[in-house]
């Protein structure tokens, strides 16, 4: 168990003053959170004070009396905006004022986009940093290296000098509030592939920025502060954004109208485990968290799709499916088919037709067709499919 909230710290001079929202049922109204989600914020305590990003306005109260506490008195003398989503920026005007002569620290685009979340006079208030810029707070230095679409345009990360400590915006960022005992990888995949996974050129990019920096200490936005055997996570990042498979298994992703597709599925899942296949797993489309089947459609190097012919097309969920692996830049994948219809099948057609939009992804045959019930035949083409899969 984590300690209570207002006792994490960073460092000595750098402190955490986020905080937990446990009451929110979908992050960006789309992504079911079980355990909740933590708004990160930071500060840094030398000759000048900073505040390293603000928290979603559910929860400004909690925020500012944190920030309260650790001020003890003191005023802020800069607050530095990685990134403009409302999560992270909807308290940065109430922080204008209450500290007036506070300056904002961002880059061109964060000014740029700034006006369109709020109506504040930055008059002698703006600080301009660009790729490699520093600032001085005093034993502390602070240097910007911009990470644009990391998971948007305006975003940069941060790195404190001294103590060799990187913000890193919404990177390295997972769901779950800081209470909850669970593991990194899990929800950080999830939170990964649905939200930033569509930018891993753009987070190749950015590591290969960061390549040659000592890092002691990672500060996300969301998620835990990373100390230890930080090679672990920045390897899952370079996996994750150059779209390689993490672990070798096979996805079986399915609808079933009536449950004879799922019978299908339920013996092709027994014949591949017979042939030796390591791990396969198998998610109903209508029934499981979509973000979660995202995941593991990255996470593994094979999928099965299997989906009935609805209204002449594909049953909505599949392709909901396929459109969102497209939208996030599913790649590098071996794919096998298998349709049903009772007439004029046209599910196969449709899965093949999304799947050639996407990049260097292998279609296995045999493409099965079942005729309502799976048949001895379909048996047999499952086998050999099998067989086909497993040699790759």
């Amino acid at each position: 168990m984590l300690r209570k909230m207002e006792e994490i710290q960073v460092t000595d001079s750098i402190k955490y003053i986020g905080v937990n929202d446990k009451d929110l049922d979908l992050f960006e109204s789309q992504y079911i959170i079980p355990n909740g989600i933590s708004y990160n914020s930071y500060i840094i305590k030398d000759e000048k004070i900073v505040v390293m990003d603000t928290v979603d306005k559910r929860k400004q109260e909690e925020w500012w009396n944190n920030l309260e506490r650790k001020l003890n008195g003191k005023q802020v003398d800069y607050l530095v905006v990685s990134h403009l989503e409302p999560d992270h920026s909807a308290s940065i005007k109430m922080l204008t004022e209450k500290y007036p002569k506070m300056k904002i620290v961002g880059n061109a685009l964060t000014f740029k986009m700034l006006p369109q979340f709020f109506e504040i006079d930055l008059t002698n208030k703006q600080v301009l940093v660009k790729e490699g810029d520093t600032l001085n707070l005093g034993k502390h230095t602070l240097k910007f290296y911009m990470a644009p679409m990391v998971h948007w345009p305006e975003v940069m990360v941060t790195y404190e000098e001294t103590e060799k400590i990187l913000f890193t915006a919404d990177a390295f960022g997972k769901f779950g509030s800081l209470d909850t005992k669970e593991d990194w990888t899990c929800e950080a995949r999830r939170y990964y592939f649905n939200i930033v996974g569509k930018y891993g050129m753009q987070v190749q990019a950015l590591l290969k920025k960061l390549a040659n920096l000592e890092i002691r200490t990672i500060c996300p936005l969301h998620g835990p502060i990373l100390k230890e055997n930080l090679s672990y996570y920045i390897n899952k990042y370079d996996i994750w954004s150059s779209y390689k498979p993490e672990d070798e298994g096979i996805l079986i992703a399915y609808n079933s109208i009536h449950g004879n597709t799922k019978k299908a599925v339920e013996r092709l899942q027994e014949i591949l485990i017979e042939a030796g296949a390591k791990k396969v797993i198998t998610s109903d489309l209508a029934r499981q968290d979509m973000a979660e089947v995202i995941e593991d459609a990255f996470r593994y190097d094979k999928m099965i799709l299997a989906c009935p012919t609805y209204d002449a097309g594909l049953f909505p969920f599949m392709e909901k499916f396929l459109r969102h692996l497209k939208h996030k830049n599913y790649q590098n994948r071996t794919v096998a088919i298998i349709e049903n219809g009772s007439w004029a099948p046209a599910a196969a057609k449709n899965m093949q037709e999304l799947l050639e939009q996407m990049k260097e992804i292998k279609i296995i045959e045999p493409i099965i067709h079942i005729k309502t019930t799976m048949s001895i035949e379909n048996e047999e083409e499952m086998k050999k499919l099998a067989q086909n899969m497993l040699k790759m």
